[in-house]
């Protein structure tokens, strides 16, 4: 069953996608935004709600009886937030920060949480909300982290308990943007080249289009990495070139650099011997190369 009233505090574009699914779901919705102080705020924020009886309120009045309370502020304003929402927080009720945060700013926004009697959950959202709307994935955690994954599903979130560790989900989410923010990268320095080159259109068919959608990503990752011991020599010197070939055409390689750093430090710690045969999977090569850069090859 879904929470009788839940309040937002901060309203982007999490917070527009995911309290129309909770209006769906029947819930009460309030919401505050610091844009309500400002000159012609509240116009803008009622035409960025997604859904018809969203009430806009002081932050107290908004947070006040709120079973459940989700904050989605910008990132460095999360703990600020916090401290704001503990003033008019009271026991029984339910606080879950959605924002990209470190596990320390985490733990310290769940400390300032604690002092109003309130509970208090991290939540970490998984991909782009722009994209996948009400259905992307939401891990929570902290010994709250269960409540706060039943609430959000009753809301139809797609919510899952990730670890009664606080800290735990924001980790997992802050080291998944390792690839998903370092493959935006890689495609924007590749249409960067490509513009110098005058081929950029052809290059993101070749990529995107053609290889990346012909083939499953499991099985590219996979062989990309099982194969990386045996093959980073011969990786390093074409990337070698392809920095080279780069800077002749007037392209900062950025990403392609420090690419070309990872595989020379393959190799400088040897890690094809490591591999007589071919690793089985992924993590035989991670472990292998871990074991080396820590000194115990």
């Amino acid at each position: 069953m879904a929470p009788a009233a839940v309040a937002f505090v901060g309203f982007g574009e999490v917070a527009s996608v995911f309290s129309a699914a909770a209006r769906a779901r029947g819930a009460e919705v309030r919401a505050y935004d610091r844009n309500l102080e400002k000159p012609g705020g509240p116009a803008r924020l009622e035409k960025r709600a997604r859904a018809a009886g969203i009430r806009f309120a002081p932050l107290g009045e908004a947070l006040g009886g709120a079973a459940l309370v989700l904050s989605a502020v910008h990132p460095e304003t999360a703990p600020e937030a916090a401290r704001a929402c503990a003033a008019h927080l009271r026991p029984g009720q339910l606080f879950v920060d959605l924002n990209t945060t470190s596990p320390a700013v985490k733990a310290g926004i769940g400390r300032a949480i604690a002092g109003s009697g309130a509970a208090f959950a991290e939540g970490a959202v998984l991909g782009a909300v722009g994209a996948a709307g009400a259905s992307a994935r939401i891990l929570t955690g902290g010994p709250e982290g269960e409540r706060a994954a039943g609430a959000l599903s009753a809301l139809g979130l797609d919510a899952r308990f990730y670890s009664p560790e606080l800290g735990k989900a924001s980790t997992f989410k802050l080291l998944r943007s390792i690839f998903s923010k370092g493959a935006e990268a890689l495609l924007l320095e590749l249409l960067l080249a490509g513009r110098k080159a005058g081929i950029s259109k052809d290059l993101w068919e070749d990529v995107v289009l053609d290889f990346m959608s012909r083939n499953p990503f499991e099985k590219v990752a996979s062989n990309w990495v099982r194969t990386h011991a045996a093959a980073c020599a011969r990786r390093r010197h074409e990337l070698a070139q392809v920095v080279e070939t780069m800077r002749s055409l007037g392209a900062e390689p950025l990403m392609t650099s420090a690419t070309e750093a990872l595989f020379r430090r393959s190799c400088a710690h040897g890690l094809a011997e490591a591999f007589p045969e071919p690793p089985a999977g992924p993590e035989d090569v991670a472990r292998a190369l871990e074991a080396r850069l820590e000194g115990g090859a």
